[in-house]
């Protein structure tokens, strides 16, 4: 019995100290840290060329990566941003289209210090548009204002964009983003992402929601196929599809409802389940090896799941950087160090 109550106290300390790391790592960020630069990337021979002035933003011959930037995350936009050129063919081809809500001129500084050769533009986010609509969730990082930004980028972002891949900032990727930018996605379809049918759909989504026939119908209604569950950390959106169908509106309702009545718990994610579960396009799940985080409570341990891996997403509660600087990584996390550009802080190792 006193090895049983010894064990569980060594794992609530061990909850409890990730739980403080986590606050650490994003409070002390504004205290000086800096990021390495990292090397230049170039085209192979058969790239195509694209502008070198501010024409890059708009050209249809890149590949546009969209991302949000924020100082909570922003080592492991770092580390996305440099997975994503190393395995590129094109690197050059890339513009990344960041969205932040603050500190802009900071974190632009920031990118342009580890990476003065890339192509990318950074566009204001007003929270105050959705701040009195975001609900509480079962963790406080999904109500983070900046985390609803993909609600909004097809408004964010300009008008002649037609395409774009989003990314969360806990993520890298081992593959090139060409592959994903180019999936094919059918006339009648606005986004693609990998599907995960063997999840427990219903647990998105409240007793409340359930029980009431007028609001759970509309899972069944005007679907291609059964709705699955998918991960907003990865996809590929058609912007002009997106606008032409007013899908932000679409989103919003729902979030309104939400404050109405409890329909859900997880932050931004079921208010895309109910408007495009089961008319996205699919995506091989290579494309996002989520849940490397753990879940969203204790954010333990887990494995890479079995098959091919293109992406690595640290979806969940535990984060890469996190555990490394604690001490007490997972094996996983050993694949997101070479990505780190963090510099050390060597009066930190001296002291």
């Amino acid at each position: 019995m006193h090895n049983i109550f010894s064990n569980a106290k060594m794992h609530a300390s061990y909850i409890l100290y990730l739980t403080m790391l986590a606050i650490f790592a994003t409070s002390s960020f504004a205290a000086g840290e800096r990021f390495k630069e990292a090397p230049e990337f170039f085209n192979s021979p058969d790239c195509l060329t694209i502008e070198s002035d501010e024409g890059f933003v708009c050209s249809d011959k890149a590949v546009h990566v969209a991302m949000t930037l924020d100082t909570a995350y922003l080592r492991g936009s770092m580390a996305v941003i440099l997975s994503v050129l190393q395995h590129s063919s094109c690197p050059q081809n890339i513009v990344f289209h960041f969205v932040t809500s603050k500190q802009t001129h900071r974190l632009q500084n920031y990118v342009v210090s580890s990476f003065p050769y890339l192509k990318f533009k950074i566009y204001p986010y007003d929270v105050a548009a959705i701040s009195g609509l975001i609900s509480t969730s079962i963790r406080s990082a999904l109500d983070s204002p900046l985390n609803y930004a993909r609600n909004y980028l097809a408004d964010i972002l300009p008008a002649c964009l037609s395409r774009v891949v989003y990314l969360d900032s806990d993520l890298i990727l081992v593959d090139d983003v060409s592959k994903l930018f180019t999936t094919h996605i059918p006339s009648d379809v606005v986004l693609a992402a990998p599907e995960y049918c063997n999840a427990n759909f219903t647990t998105y989504f409240t007793p409340t929601f359930w029980s009431n026939p007028s609001l759970s119908i509309t899972l069944s209604l005007n679907r291609r196929h059964s709705p699955c569950y998918f991960n907003t950390g990865v996809m590929v959106i058609e912007l002009k599809k997106w606008r032409e169908g007013d899908y932000t509106r679409k989103i919003i309702e729902w979030m309104e409802l939400q404050k109405r009545i409890r329909i859900y718990e997880l932050g931004s994610l079921p208010p895309f389940l109910l408007v495009f579960a089961g008319n996205i396009a699919p995506v091989d799940h290579r494309w996002n090896q989520h849940g490397l985080g753990g879940d969203n409570f204790r954010g333990l341990c887990r494995d890479l799941h079995p098959g091919p891996v293109s992406l690595l997403h640290w979806s969940g509660k535990g984060k890469p950087w996190v555990r490394l600087d604690g001490g007490m990584p997972c094996p996983i996390d050993a694949l997101w160090s070479p990505y780190d550009l963090l510099e050390p802080r060597f009066d930190l190792i001296e002291s």
